[in-house]
């Protein structure tokens, strides 16, 4: 998932790059709360009480350091969720191990504002450009992701087979990232509960007149 670095990155010694990833570790918590507008080299900066110009170093714009933010986040996103969801049984289990995997990333309080993702989806949503075409991206693969898994399960007969995948990919995302919001606005994590028992209600309803 993570977007190869630019051809013209400036190369680091190995010691430079546990700098470099502890930077992006701070700058992914700060965007996940403050989103990625106020995300700029100063404000990182000030962040970390380092110099400016030992940020700058480091990527030598702003837009670099949002693209890059956005692929470390890409990649946390993929060993938080990703890769643990898809470890379940092909079909429904796969579906709802997935669900399972997204409401644990946010319960553990992986990052501070709750899922980046979703920060950035309500933060770009409307804008144009080439941040906004990267977390349209992002959003059309989960999304995409969700409705091909419940898919799976029509065809293996878990679910009614008169089932919309993407409709019910709609609920299943509708549930999870209302209880990202709510959990994340009321500082209350049992808020992520209710999008469990939601989501478990989904998939009941669409297997309830299968064969």
């Amino acid at each position: 998932m993570p977007h190869p670095s630019p051809p013209d990155e400036p190369r680091r010694r190995s010691d430079g790059e546990a700098t470099h990833a502890a930077i992006l570790e701070a700058a992914m918590r700060l965007a996940s709360i403050e989103g990625l507008g106020s995300l700029t080299i100063g404000r990182l900066a000030r962040e970390l009480e380092v110099s400016k110009s030992g940020v700058f170093a480091h990527f030598r714009s702003k837009e670099r350091l949002q693209k890059e933010t956005i692929a470390a986040a890409r990649e946390v996103f993929e060993r938080e969720v990703l890769q643990p969801g898809l470890q379940g049984a092909e079909g429904l289990g796969r579906l709802k191990s997935l669900c399972e995997a997204y409401l644990s990333y946010l319960e553990r309080g992986v990052f501070p504002g709750g899922c980046f993702f979703a920060h950035t989806l309500a933060e770009l949503d409307a804008p144009s450009g080439a941040l906004h075409d990267e977390v349209a991206a992002d959003h059309r693969g989960w999304f995409g992701l969700l409705e091909g898994l419940a898919g799976i399960a029509c065809r293996c007969g878990e679910l009614d087979p008169d089932t919309d995948p993407a409709q019910l990919a709609f609920e299943l995302y509708a549930a999870m990232e209302l209880a990202n919001y709510l959990a994340t606005l009321y500082r209350d994590p049992d808020v992520i509960e209710r999008g469990r028992r939601a989501i478990q209600t989904a998939i009941a309803a669409a297997q309830s007149s299968r064969s």
